[in-house]
């Protein structure tokens, strides 16, 4: 007897809709963004042990392509996973393809571009498997889809050509690589478009993005520990400086989530991507956050430029959420203060760019006090402009109750 087509247990891709369901993020969901937390902490890791210029590329590169992985994953699972077991498998395979990347990361450095070329080539074909399926089980999507199966083939073939070329040669491959997997998207919109169709960012979508953060920012935590852990003698100064860096983690986490939490982005394919992109260098900032607290505490260390890098990924950090705010729908009452919050971010920026480039010999205890002064005031005027605005607001409702 034979099985029908696309039986109900196995459960073949959801036909792709513009017109989003609301929904709840699954458990299966969050267990997949799990293994990220492994993977992110190994690259910043990477990064913090090689703290350099060139560690920096190769975590920047990492960092990426890691999350080009996620957020290929989460968006196949938004538009097109099912109840059935085949969602569940494709999501196995890829928590145990970034669970052997995060294992090759830190590996011996004579094997470590091999090893984790080969981690990210399989990755590479995963993903241009789980677009390319979607047309094999529906034929009107094949247009659709096709862009990705093309680009993804091309970067796949990239990313093995590097291991046959000259050094100098890996870098530009590595951004033609970026490219091509950040590129079909655009293509698709295109085609999208032709058909008078556009794809905007799922509410689901965007509590991903935050959960993301969340983890990310779970990150510049473990920074922080294992800053204080290298420590010789855990005395009242270390606490100090440990309570110093938790308050300013929190004191960004407030800003970022104060400001963009339970907000949907605008509608359009647009928006969405610029979104998605923009959260890239955001997002990246915080892991050089979690590089410098992990040797910020030593004593021994005093390099400038590592706090020049410090002072730089904050101001990223605050610009990015800025940038982001404008992606964001919110109700009109807080329109009247959009500009006024965007630009004193914006101020508070360049506030500690410019610290972190005065050269000043300061204690670590002083120097993460002023940082979390800069910050605090940032918040304090951001919680008296909402308190002012809801001041207004009720005024407003006592003169309309009263008329």
């Amino acid at each position: 007897m034979r099985l029908p087509k696309n039986p109900t247990w196995w459960g073949p891709p959801k036909k792709f809709d513009p017109h989003f369901e609301e929904r709840r993020i699954s458990w299966l969901e969050l267990f997949y963004d799990l293994v990220y937390v492994i993977a992110l902490s190994r690259i910043t890791h990477h990064l913090a042990i090689h703290i350099s210029f060139e560690g920096f590329l190769q975590y920047a590169c990492l960092f990426i392509l890691v999350f080009w992985g996620w957020l290929n994953g989460s968006l196949y699972y938004d538009i097109h996973g099912s109840e059935g077991l085949r969602t569940r498998l494709m999501t196995l395979w890829q928590v145990m393809i970034i669970a052997a990347l995060a294992v090759t990361i830190d590996a011996p450095s004579l094997t470590w571009y091999i090893n984790t070329t080969i981690a990210l080539m399989i990755m590479q074909l995963y993903i241009t498997y789980l677009w390319w399926s979607v047309g094999f089980y529906d034929r009107s999507h094949r247009r659709y889809n096709m862009p990705y199966t093309i680009l993804f083939l091309f970067a796949l073939a990239l990313m093995g050509l590097s291991f046959f070329v000259p050094p100098p040669w890996v870098k530009p491959i590595a951004i033609l690589v970026i490219i091509c997997d950040y590129m079909p998207p655009f293509i698709a919109h295109r085609l999208l478009r032709k058909s008078s169709l556009d794809l905007s960012l799922s509410s689901s979508m965007s509590e991903r993005l935050g959960l993301f953060t969340i983890i990310v920012f779970g990150e510049v935590v473990l920074g922080v520990v294992n800053g204080i852990s290298k420590v010789n003698a855990l005395n009242f100064s270390a606490w100090l400086n440990f309570a110093l860096a938790v308050s300013i983690v929190f004191a960004l986490w407030w800003i970022f989530f104060a400001l963009t939490s339970n907000r949907n982005a605008k509608t359009g394919f647009v928006n969405a991507t610029l979104l998605e992109l923009l959260c890239i260098p955001t997002l990246m900032s915080l892991g050089l956050i979690a590089a410098r607290f992990s040797y910020l505490f030593d004593p021994n260390e005093t390099g400038r430029s590592l706090n020049i890098v410090f002072g730089s990924a904050i101001a990223t950090f605050l610009i990015g959420i800025s940038l982001i705010m404008e992606l964001l729908v919110y109700a009109e009452i807080f329109n009247s203060i959009k500009k006024p919050v965007r630009l004193s971010l914006w101020v508070t920026a360049i506030i500690l760019l410019a610290w972190s480039f005065v050269d000043i010999k300061l204690d670590t205890v002083y120097y993460l006090l002023v940082i979390l002064v800069i910050l605090l005031g940032e918040i304090i005027y951001l919680t008296s402009l909402y308190y002012n605005l809801n001041i207004n607001e009720e005024k407003e409702r006592e003169i309309e109750h009263r008329g």
